[in-house]
């Protein structure tokens, strides 16, 4: 009898120690601000009007995810990280097709570094947090601007991939990046892959990040495995006393285009883009931020042979904005937001669904009041 009391009770020690050493974290952000914008084309397209609306995500995507991480000795990790994004002003999901659509990815991480294999975005949206306006005026308030995200700094993300990042190694991670096509017989189609790096020391930041992908299927004249998007992006930022400045620059290029007959093209019709996007974070007090930045993107055109029609365009967008943090997780922000087309369709200020955008080269207008939440 004492023998089996005692064999329990070395389970249930078992038990907890194996508890102990493995750990999941609920985790996420609902943001949501009410907007107000400026030509905006109506539901059939023939002329702007002004829209206001609920959105959700304008500082951050409003997501829920779980991630977990295990002990398995000797300094070797097993990791998960599943995360979905939603609407929170609808309570829809982000995508209806994925459960997860943000992340799902399962890892090892050592003294080594870190890798996962699954859904995941690359290098480049990390250095889009650091070094360009998403950090302060949210991704989906700068995707139009930034030729609908050609240079993934607002999160460009890849099924059926696998991505290394280095351990802090005296102030820099490196990271590889790398997306199976999964077409039998050729493996070069739908393939991507990439490669980043970041160094901070102090108050100095800078890091850059490449990426590239080919086709999965013919297009413009163009065969499976052809390179379809090549992108890379330098930043760099600094801590002067209260004010952070940023800045960065981005050119992405898209191979496989046809010509453009359109007189006004989309942004997302370019066949290059350099991108240049500076600003400033100034910390106020402990809880007020005052924010400003700058986005300028010239971009290149193909046209038929003997068109008249322009073969490059350009987007300037201005933003301000005040971020009031009523406390570590919860913070209330009103941004504003100026973007001016020439030879381009304007690609609206917002990222969402119903494309809120001109339908033509009008200048807009994006008034955002909000608040976010962190869990």
């Amino acid at each position: 009898m004492n023998k089996k009391v005692i064999a329990l009770a070395l389970l249930g020690l078992g038990a907890s120690v194996a508890h102990a050493q493995s750990s999941v974290t609920i985790y996420g952000i609902v943001d949501t601000s009410l907007s107000y914008s400026s030509n905006v084309k109506n539901a059939v397209g023939t002329s702007n009007g002004s829209r206001f609306g609920l959105e959700s995500g304008s500082l951050s995507s409003s997501r829920i995810g779980f991630k977990g991480v295990e002990d398995l000795g000797g300094g070797l990790k097993a990791l998960f990280v599943l995360e979905n994004g939603f609407n929170a002003d609808t309570g829809g999901m982000g995508d209806s097709t994925r459960l997860f659509d943000r992340k799902s990815v399962v890892g090892l991480q050592g003294s080594f570094g870190t890798v996962t294999v699954g859904r995941q975005a690359d290098f480049l949206d990390e250095i889009g947090s650091r070094y360009t306006s998403a950090q302060s005026f949210g991704q989906n308030g700068q995707k139009g601007a930034h030729a609908d995200n050609l240079d993934r700094t607002s999160t460009g993300r890849n099924d059926n991939s696998v991505r290394f990042d280095t351990a802090n190694l005296s102030g820099f991670t490196g990271s590889l990046y790398y997306a199976f096509g999964e077409q039998a017989g050729q493996t070069s189609a739908g393939q991507a892959y990439g490669i980043g790096g970041n160094y901070s020391n102090g108050a100095f930041g800078i890091g850059a990040g490449y990426y590239q992908s080919k086709l999965t299927n013919a297009s413009n004249g163009f065969q499976p495995g052809n390179t379809d998007v090549k992108t890379f992006t330098i930043g760099t930022s600094y801590q002067f006393g209260p004010a952070k400045l940023y800045g960065a620059w981005s050119q992405g290029k898209r191979q496989a285009l046809g010509n453009s007959a359109a007189a006004l093209p989309s942004v997302g019709a370019a066949r290059k883009a350099n991108i240049f996007d500076i600003g400033v974070d100034y910390t106020l007090n402990q809880n007020l931020h005052l924010l400003a930045s700058v986005i300028y993107n010239r971009m290149d055109f193909n046209r038929a042979a003997g068109s008249t029609l322009s073969n490059s365009g350009k987007v300037t967008q201005f933003n301000l904005g005040v971020d009031y943090f009523l406390s570590k997780r919860t913070d209330v922000y009103a941004l504003w937001s100026n973007l001016r087309a020439s030879n381009v369709t304007n690609p609206g200020v917002l990222n969402g669904a119903g494309n809120i955008a001109p339908m033509d080269d009008s200048t807009q207008n994006v008034i955002r009041v909000g608040l976010r939440h962190k869990f």
